[in-house]
């Protein structure tokens, strides 16, 4: 007797359809099969190996796109000499600096399926010191290079002992750019220049300049910028200088000292924004305002240069970008085509810490 419910004229329920598989289940197997290339193809891209063209690169990414695959950092260290790890190593007074750099390789390695060391070595220390230290980073922990911050992608005895170790290395805003490493910065001397035609234009002829650490390539380089444009501008008389180390204690210290030469300079540029805001508090500690009776700018554009009154005209500096764009380039094995430096755009940022000297001086 044929079921009330269901006969043969009933059509059978559609089959259930299979479950989606996790997306950590998806392996370079079936990258390989999405994007019809062999499974040497796949891992030769996730491994940003040399010499992989552009189409085979675009098949296997669209592959992992679409399966959202995820690469496993474990097993693609064990299938070749790398650690998937990169160390960004520093020494710099400025926090805000190292903040920033460290926050763009991070960005870098997230973007590449890497993880980030953050390591210090103090280059005031002696040669040996500096070397053991070293030996010991490279022994105690595997990594696949370091991004040099300064000053110590200037220090000889770095360069020399990564050099000699075979380690790869990139440089941050290197002193003189080298063909054995690749380097990513900015034009620090065209950008002093930048700050010493905007101060001339604003009225000012009586100038000061707070500098930064005597081994800090930078720095130097930003004071013969300002001193050499104002040197084209014209300017004949004196310009007053005092060291403020990129911190800002110094630049307190620093900013009492310009105050006190004579005559008094109507301007002072500080080689970061951290000396600046010393500066800033020299000026007040002095009873004089800002920019009322003497203008100030800065360098970096960090927050410091907005957590002050007045806010500091400064320089840009791309440091989160530096980062990114020095980790990058240590993550790729194919540095044939990298150029000794990469140069990364600055600008000025005008904000109110700048106006024409008072009409008395």
């Amino acid at each position: 007797m044929p079921d009330p419910v269901q006969d043969a004229a009933t059509p059978p329920a559609p089959a259930k359809p299979a479950p989606a598989r996790a997306a950590g289940s998806i392996t370079m197997h079936d990258v390989a099969r999405r994007a019809g290339v062999s499974l040497k193809s796949v891992s030769r891209v996730i491994n940003r190996e040399p010499h992989v063209s552009d189409k085979l690169r675009t098949k296997v990414e669209q592959a992992i796109a679409e399966l959202d695959y995820v690469p496993d950092t474990a097993a693609r260290s064990l299938a070749g000499a790398r650690s998937f790890i990169i160390s960004v190593l520093f020494d710099n007074p400025s926090p805000n600096y190292t903040m920033k750099l460290q926050a763009g390789a991070y960005r870098a390695c997230v973007d590449h399926q890497y993880h980030l060391r953050i390591d210090r070595i103090d280059s005031a220390r002696p040669d040996a010191e500096i070397v053991a230290e070293l030996a010991a980073l490279l022994r105690n922990g595997r990594c696949d290079g370091f991004v040099l911050t300064p000053p110590l992608a200037d220090i000889p005895v770095v360069l020399d002992f990564l050099q000699a170790q075979g380690v790869r290395h990139v440089r941050v805003a290197p002193e003189n750019p080298s063909a054995q490493a690749p380097g990513v910065g900015m034009d620090d001397t065209g950008a002093g220049a930048a700050v010493a035609r905007l101060l001339w234009r604003a009225g000012h002829r009586r100038f000061g300049v707070i500098t930064g650490p005597a081994n800090h390539g930078a720095a130097a380089r930003r004071r013969l910028g300002f001193l050499a444009a104002l040197a084209e501008l014209g300017h004949r008389g004196h310009v007053a200088e005092a060291n403020g180390g990129f911190a800002f204690e110094g630049g307190i210290r620093a900013g009492a000292q310009l105050l006190a030469s004579q005559p008094r300079p109507t301007a002072i540029f500080a080689t970061n924004d951290d000396s600046a805001a010393g500066a800033l508090v020299a000026c007040a500690q002095a009873g004089l305002t800002v920019p009322q009776d003497i203008s100030l700018c800065g360098f970096d554009d960090s927050w410091v240069a907005r957590s002050v009154w007045p806010y500091l005209t400064t320089v840009y500096q791309p440091i989160e970008e530096m980062g990114y764009a020095a980790a990058t380039l240590l993550m790729d094995r194919d540095g044939s085509d990298a150029p000794p430096l990469r140069q990364m755009p600055y600008r000025l940022v005008e904000r109110d810490s700048i106006a024409p000297p008072p009409p008395e001086i």
